[in-house]
């Protein structure tokens, strides 16, 4: 073992999940992030994080309207995350653009990602200014899962995917 710089430490993050922040504007118009920072935060209430850099539009999304689904991704959404990872929410219709099909939400605004593995829909319970992301943490008001749920699709980084599988 030898010292790196911290920067390039970080690298060892990977593999890491990967989740879909679906949000709506004003207007219903849907906006999909891909985020790897995300986690479970509580079980009373059933709370969320997920760090986005406040430059972001779906931070700012999230911050007006207070509420968001995340959809966990399945095989065979590598493309929407490439895509929607690379292209602002503030410039096209990233849903329109992948050809994402959504369902409506029982509790929020921002759609449901058809097929993704489950949605949980949130409401935004606090914000927490961390650097320069916002740790954005949300009560999951109504949870989703998808009918056929194959296993948990990891990002390996540079645009590379793998199923997690168990190992005992």
């Amino acid at each position: 073992m030898h010292q790196v710089e911290p920067s390039k430490g970080s690298a060892s993050k990977y593999p890491e999940w990967v989740v879909l922040i679906v949000t709506a504007d004003g207007e219903g118009r849907a906006n999909v992030m891909p985020a790897g920072w995300a986690m479970y935060v509580s079980t009373e209430p059933l709370l969320f994080a997920v760090a986005v850099n406040r430059k972001q539009h779906t931070n700012k999304l999230i911050k007006e309207t207070g509420q968001f689904v995340i959809s966990v991704p399945a095989p065979g959404m590598e493309e929407v995350i490439r895509y929607c990872g690379s292209h602002s929410g503030r410039d096209v219709d990233k849903v329109a653009a992948c050809g994402i099909a959504t369902l409506p939400a029982s509790r929020v605004k921002p759609p449901l990602l058809a097929g993704a593995r489950a949605n949980l829909e949130c409401v935004l319970a606090q914000a927490v200014e961390a650097g320069d992301h916002t740790v954005l943490i949300g009560e999951i008001v109504a949870a989703w899962e998808g009918d056929d749920a194959p296993g948990r699709l990891m990002n390996w980084g540079d645009g590379l995917f793998a199923l997690a599988a168990p190992v005992s």
